[in-house]
């Protein structure tokens, strides 16, 4: 069971009711109300949009953090930090803290070395010189493979099942958890069954409707109590 359960909030507007602007105004509203309980990682993880829109609402996310941080009145110390889901310029342009990549993506080594580059970003000067990078896993190849590329950590699914996808349940997730990283349980985990991940060694939680469709601050009390 990890000393400090770590959270990740996977973002995903399109499962917000209202139109487009009704579905970013509450995004930004759960972005916030996240950081504000102390979530360690916002992905955000909007596949849909251009290149555009999505440095644009990247910039709205990175400003919504900073308030939350500030207002936050317990545990002022921790700081919740911005990966962009596979796009490392837009990461670089917003400055965000670093990228999270799919388990078919380019390699940590290149994302370091665009990282190291900056692409002549201006925002570039206010990065981190070295990126987190979250990787997705399904399997615990893949986890033992993200560990010695040296990620920052992974997240291991789905545990529970998603949708059409059979799930890989607890016995895979204890195996990968063996690695020399912090891996995340994701995949239909629910306040009822999370800490039955915990319990097999995950480091943490990653979700999207655990957080998005709850009060986070309430799930986080819940899951670090």
């Amino acid at each position: 069971m990890p000393a400090q359960c770590i959270l990740c909030y996977i973002t995903d507007r399109t499962a917000l009711t209202g139109d487009e602007a009704s579905r970013r105004r509450l995004l930004l509203q759960k972005i916030r109300e996240a950081a504000g309980a102390g979530v360690d990682y916002i992905q955000l993880r909007e596949k849909d949009l251009s290149t555009r829109d999505l440095e644009t609402l990247a910039r709205e996310v990175v400003d919504a953090i900073r308030e939350a941080s500030q207002l936050r009145t317990e545990n002022r110390e921790l700081r919740t930090a911005l990966l962009i889901n596979s796009r490392t310029d837009v990461a670089l342009a917003v400055a965000a803290d670093g990228v999270h990549l799919r388990s078919d993506d380019i390699s940590p080594y290149d994302i370091r070395k665009l990282w190291k580059c900056g692409a002549g970003a201006p925002a570039r000067e206010l990065s981190s010189n070295s990126p987190m990078i979250g990787a997705s896993c399904h399997s615990p190849v893949e986890v033992a493979v993200a560990a010695s590329n040296g990620v920052t950590f992974a997240v291991f699914g789905p545990v529970f099942g998603k949708k059409d996808n059979l799930p890989a349940g607890l016995d895979l997730l204890r195996l990968s958890c063996r690695a020399n990283l912090p891996v995340l349980a994701l995949g239909g985990v629910t306040l009822a069954n999370a800490h039955s991940c915990l319990a097999a060694g995950a480091a943490g939680i990653a979700g999207i409707r655990l957080f998005q469709d709850n009060d986070v601050a309430m799930v986080v009390k819940e899951l670090r109590g």
